[in-house]
């Protein structure tokens, strides 16, 4: 473990790095464009026109605050911690995405862009796009792997019914990592009017720390709201991850606080022993991905390797650079969890609690079914439902055996 520093939320760097992970490893191409976004969002942070007009939409649009819900009959159950759920999933179009979508559109419209794109892996931050380009009056394109196309079909039908382009992505595994690929290759030549919109904390900077700070809503809201329910912090944070949007979101606003200990929850697929899981923490080694230095799934000889999750959102070998930060500096607890685990919180999720939740966050809440039992009953959690299963129907009912195709 490195030397704990004074605080944990003074990063990235002025070149955009946690330690020795982040920065900027781009084409020369993109490099004006990247220093032109981060001179415009440190002038809109500042801007409290820019800042009035995301507090509005984050109201009447989005529909923030999302609540803080107790899960009594979950908590029940198990028997032993009292557990929170921060409601993300009802959130306009039904999952945080929104959130970064909304600021970073808004960034678009600053610096004149007319055209976004996107990328996509479970189709929730597409979605997110397509709505604000939809909102914004601006043309949009979303890249999806062809395999994420087939298990997220419900989604891919709302974005073009948004009004987006959905532009397959069969290379590679054609994935969420190869859709970000042909984000990555298009934005470089179309520079001259498009914005990407990133959906999580990774990329090159400054978009790990862009994202984070439009996220962080999360947290500065549960932090007010638990306060309310239970007159004090809670002991514990728990988040799935995967590029790591929603945990950081959830844990910034909280890093500097050493009595809440807090839990990233990584898509073991079929087990982090095998080769079929997205576990980038747990199972990967550094390197350089998409525009960041990282931790990454690779092959002994330096390759990226193929990310397995039932998780179209977690099917990724990557996590953000902040993350792998917390990770090394031993202030996050990285864990993992099966697709088995998963699919049965969220059954359980649903038969308990009348919620079905994402498949990403039902990896986090098998984290919270293995601990709870053991700790005592005046632990509280709060787990962050970052987004809302229906999506997931068809890869359950799959998974399950069940035809309703």
């Amino acid at each position: 473990m490195a030397d704990a520093p004074n605080s944990y939320r003074t990063g990235p760097d002025e070149r955009g790095h946690f330690g020795q992970f982040g920065g900027r490893y781009v084409s020369e191409t993109l490099m004006p464009l990247l220093l032109d976004l981060e001179k415009e969002y440190a002038r809109a942070k500042e801007d409290p026109a820019f800042l009035a007009e995301l507090a509005e939409l984050n109201r009447v649009y989005i529909g923030r605050p999302s609540p803080l819900y107790y899960a009594e009959r979950l908590t029940e159950h198990l028997g032993g911690a009292k557990v929170y759920f921060k409601r993300e999933e009802l959130n306009h179009t039904g999952a945080h995405k929104i959130n970064h979508a909304i600021g970073q559109v808004l960034l678009a419209k600053r610096m004149g862009k007319t055209r976004v794109i996107a990328e996509t892996g479970a189709g929730q931050h597409g979605v997110a796009t397509a709505t604000v380009a939809a909102r914004f009056g601006l043309e949009c394109t979303v890249f999806m792997g062809a395999v994420d196309i087939e298990r997220q079909k419900p989604n891919v039908f709302r974005m073009k019914l948004l009004g987006a382009e959905v532009q397959p992505v069969t290379s590679g595994s054609a994935t969420l990592k190869d859709a970000m690929n042909e984000a990555l290759r298009n934005w470089v030549t179309n520079v001259h009017d498009t914005f990407y919109i990133i959906g999580t904390v990774a990329g090159p900077h400054p978009y790990p720390m862009m994202v984070r700070d439009f996220q962080s809503i999360i947290g500065i809201e549960t932090r007010e709201q638990i306060m309310e329910a239970e007159g004090r912090l809670p002991d514990r944070l728990v988040a799935c991850v995967g590029g790591g949007s929603n945990a950081m979101g959830l844990f910034h606003p909280f890093l500097d606080e050493p009595t809440v200990a807090m839990d990233a929850v990584e898509a073991a697929g079929h087990g982090v022993d095998t080769d079929q899981h997205a576990a980038s923490i747990t199972g990967g080694t550094p390197g350089v991905l998409h525009g960041n230095r990282t931790y990454l799934l690779q092959t002994p000889d330096g390759q990226i390797a193929e990310a397995h999750s039932i998780s179209a959102g977690l099917d990724y070998p990557g996590i953000g650079p902040e993350h792998v930060w917390l990770h090394e500096a031993g202030r996050v607890n990285y864990v993992s969890a099966t697709d088995d685990e998963a699919l049965a919180a969220f059954r359980l999720t649903a038969e308990l609690e009348g919620i079905i939740p994402a498949l990403e966050s039902s990896h986090a809440i098998a984290h919270i079914i293995r601990i709870a039992p053991d700790l005592p009953k005046d632990h509280v959690i709060v787990l962050n439902l970052s987004g809302r299963g229906d999506k997931d129907i068809f890869t359950v009912a799959k998974a399950l055996g069940a035809d309703i195709a």
